[in-house]
């Protein structure tokens, strides 16, 4: 298995001259509080790495991994853009977790023109040209999490609880707004955000079951992001909160993070993704076995793996289509592309960077798997939000428009480059 240590830069593959390969960079967190969620992203990107290569590669030439571990210091991650393309050359790289890192790391990517998979859900407000977002936008996840929450469990008070960084924050600004269209009170949603790696959880949560006193159903909508998340669900626990008296749905727990817990006391609590293991396919159970047999039969998939897997699967159709990794070509030949995702439908990349993708509730089992309870069709992933005034106005087109921030009212592109 292929680490990196903080800070360095790793080259998989056969010792060969620097134009026979086609080199892939990787830049995940390996480690740090998020090294528990994106450690196995990097260890998926090198088992398809090393599968395409044993089909013949890309363009007939090999495809080469360079790895390297940017921490969850968010000011590394500009210089390992930069080293990156700058330095080593990559043709693409597939990366990032929190959007902290995103936006830190994006600056540099687009004034280099280089080209990044990003396959975490996100907050969106976002739609960079040199940037695919293979993860879920809030219309693909949140929106849908709290619909669940409101139709199936009558769910009447809410706690937005996250990770003290951009994603949980705007992720629970268009909730909020989301919520007060659908007839909360404002008096009946509490907002609370903590630090990276926040390890005393009980004040919070005791504020949280203060809330169900008046004999109103409550339930807790998690952007509690990494290691944080232990300390959350083993003080639930600690409190003899179960899912029947506050349910938690969590929008960056999966089983990779659940495959290091108890999950005794999490039965029942809920997940929102585009993709469980324990989805029935037969393209899941062949992707769920390839991972075993590469990674160890104790090792277990998640739904950004399936974002890494739709998205570089889509990035080699689309090489191969225009026939070259240059930057500008493969982003023309990109939007279009489909590929079947684990989950039985059909993944299809937009205009606007964005992924259609099913919205899949799981409900927590003992072994750290989750129940499906609920599935919808493909949805469009919306770069803008509907549910915020100042983005309901925007929309993302790179084809006709060729713009990411496009005012509709005032039909103008408002700007091109990220830095908003």
């Amino acid at each position: 298995m292929l680490g990196a240590a903080a800070g360095s830069l790793l080259i998989s593959g056969a010792a060969v001259a620097q134009d026979d390969t086609i080199k892939i960079g990787i830049m995940h967190s390996l480690s740090g509080s998020l090294a528990i969620s994106e450690t196995t992203l990097k260890d998926a990107m090198l088992m398809l790495i090393e599968e395409q290569n044993a089909k013949g590669g890309v363009l007939g030439k090999q495809l080469e991994a360079v790895v390297v571990d940017p921490t969850d210091n968010w000011p590394i991650w500009p210089e390992k853009a930069r080293e990156l393309i700058a330095g080593v050359g990559v043709d693409v790289i597939f990366g990032c977790w929190t959007s902290s890192s995103r936006k830190a790391a994006l600056p540099v990517i687009e004034e280099l023109n280089g080209l990044l998979f990003y396959p975490v859900q996100y907050e969106g407000e976002e739609s960079s040209y040199n940037v695919f977002y293979t993860g879920a936008a809030p219309n693909q996840q949140a929106i849908p999490a709290v619909d669940y929450f409101l139709e199936e469990l009558g769910v009447e008070k809410f706690a937005l609880l996250g990770t003290d960084y951009v994603y949980p924050r705007t992720t629970n600004n268009i909730l909020e707004s989301y919520l007060t269209d659908k007839g909360i009170a404002e008096e009946d949603i509490f907002v609370n955000y903590t630090p990276f790696g926040q390890s005393d959880w009980s004040t919070i949560v005791s504020d949280v079951v203060a809330l169900a006193a008046d004999g109103k159903k409550v339930g807790v909508i998690s952007t509690i992001n990494g290691d944080a998340n232990i300390g959350f669900y083993k003080e639930l626990a600690a409190q003899d909160i179960s899912a029947d008296d506050i349910p938690v749905v969590a929008f960056s727990v999966g089983e990779e993070e659940l495959s290091g817990l108890d999950t005794t006391n999490l039965v029942g609590h809920l997940a929102a993704w585009n993709y469980f293991q324990s989805a029935d396919t037969p393209a899941n159970e062949e992707f769920v076995a390839k991972w075993k047999a590469y990674a160890g039969e104790d090792r277990v998939t998640n739904d950004p793996m399936e974002a890494h897997y739709i998205g570089f699967n889509m990035w080699v159709q689309a090489v191969e289509q225009a026939g070259t990794t240059d930057t500008d070509a493969v982003i023309a030949a990109m939007v279009g592309q489909t590929f079947p995702n684990l989950t039985g439908g059909m993944a299809e990349m937009l205009p606007n960077h964005h992924l259609t993708k099913p919205v899949l509730i799981g409900e927590i089992m003992d072994d750290g798997q989750f129940d499906i309870i609920s599935e919808t069709d493909p949805v469009p992933g919306d770069a803008w939000t509907d549910f915020l005034p100042e983005s309901a106005v925007l929309t993302s087109d790179w084809v006709e428009l060729e713009c990411g921030m496009y005012n509709t009212e005032t039909e103008t592109c408002v700007q091109l480059k990220s830095n908003y």
